[in-house]
């Protein structure tokens, strides 16, 4: 049995951001090697030049998801994974032709656009019996499977409120449009036909939903929210109150036009034993407090940790890991998965977002839209 696993990617042409993040990302990963790709529906020749510099077989660049879907499915050195990282729109239809061609997928989020369409890439992953990711980038950071491990050790006790929030100043100058000046969001993010019913909560509220649920291990019960839109056709900032299946209640905000942000996602996590802050820009770092004792500052890649988690520190402490290395951490729980799929083995225990993560996701950003829409009702998940 092959140790390398052969993948594809739709979108991520060689001028977009995301698409080289994971290609970074993966590369980390000596069992993965990328041999196929639909770069660019729109543009054959970005499509043809991104082929060209990744060094790719100009006969597997192919025009469409369809074609190289169909195409590899038959292959013998078939790809066993795609990487989609294309606009959500495009997400459903791309996931379900790989998963009816026999092809694991790992997918961008949000998943798709409704939870229907989510339910059932769900239901059809698990009757072909592959494999689906979805990208929480996030999980993959050292001490966020730490911190995950400590919640499960009960170093914090049980969990009674939580605070997170995920606050951006990308958007900020679209509150101040000049006329004959494109605004930045006058993306595919602005368009409800691309980017679905949210931009801010479908964008990074996802996140925090997703990054509180891989702590914890509660899941939402139900949440009011409030949603500012600044005269545009989606969301650009929200407040949401979340009660979780154990009782608890949480506080989250996102926004894209708070000035002087960056990639703030912070999340505090208060238990009756203990509390646990983290902040995605000093990653390898959080503040533990057990109760009745001072704080503590945790570095990652010492040793005094016992977690197992620990070990997925690929430099020594001092050395700052960061984004590459998350996504990396994540795609190499895949890779594993993969292969162990490919011997028969049970991979269920493997770390890595899964599709029912994605469809969580869907859920927490319809909900929120809803309850936004009912003077901020309280609305079950």
């Amino acid at each position: 049995m092959s140790q390398t696993v052969n993948y594809g990617m739709v979108g991520g042409d060689v001028h977009a951001f995301i698409g080289e993040v994971h290609r970074r990302a993966i590369r980390f990963d000596e069992r993965s090697r990328l041999v196929a790709g639909c770069f660019s529906a729109s543009s054959e020749k970005k499509n043809r030049e991104s082929g060209e510099k990744l060094g790719l077989d100009p006969k597997r660049v192919y025009a469409t998801y369809q074609e190289m879907a169909e195409a590899e499915g038959k292959r013998e050195d078939g790809i066993k994974f795609v990487s989609i990282v294309t606009p959500n729109v495009t997400h459903y239809d791309i996931a379900k032709t790989f998963l009816n061609n026999g092809i694991h997928v790992m997918c961008e989020k949000p998943l798709c656009f409704t939870v229907e369409q989510a339910e059932d890439l769900k239901r059809l992953s698990e009757e072909k019996g592959l494999l689906f990711g979805v990208n929480y980038s996030y999980t993959g950071y050292v001490l966020a499977k730490v911190m995950r491990e400590m919640v499960q050790e009960g170093k914090i006790g049980k969990v009674i409120n939580v605070n997170a929030e995920y606050p951006q100043e990308w958007l900020l100058d679209d509150l101040h449009p000049v006329e004959g000046q494109e605004l930045k969001l006058s993306v595919w993010r602005k368009d409800p036909k691309v980017a679905g019913i949210s931009n801010c909560v479908g964008d990074i509220g996802t996140h925090i939903e997703n990054f509180v649920h891989y702590i914890t291990g509660l899941s939402i019960k139900r949440l009011m929210a409030v949603t500012n839109h600044f005269g545009q056709p989606l969301d650009l900032n929200a407040n949401i109150i979340v009660e979780y299946d154990n009782g608890a209640n949480g506080a989250y905000w996102c926004s894209q036009v708070a000035a002087g942000t960056l990639n703030g996602l912070a999340v505090r996590i208060y238990g009756d034993e203990g509390s646990l802050e983290w902040q995605q820009e000093h990653p390898d770092f959080f503040k533990y407090t057990p109760r009745g004792e001072a704080p503590r500052l945790m570095t990652r890649g010492n040793g005094y940790y016992k977690e197992k988690a620990a070990a997925y520190s690929q430099l020594p402490t001092g050395h700052p890991e960061g984004l590459h290395v998350a996504f990396a951490n994540l795609y190499k729980n895949f890779i594993t998965a993969v292969l162990m799929r490919e011997k028969g083995e049970n991979a269920d225990e493997i770390d890595f977002p899964r599709v029912t993560d994605g469809l969580n996701g869907v859920k927490f950003v319809h909900a929120v839209v809803k309850s936004a829409k009912n003077d901020s009702n309280w609305v079950t998940l």
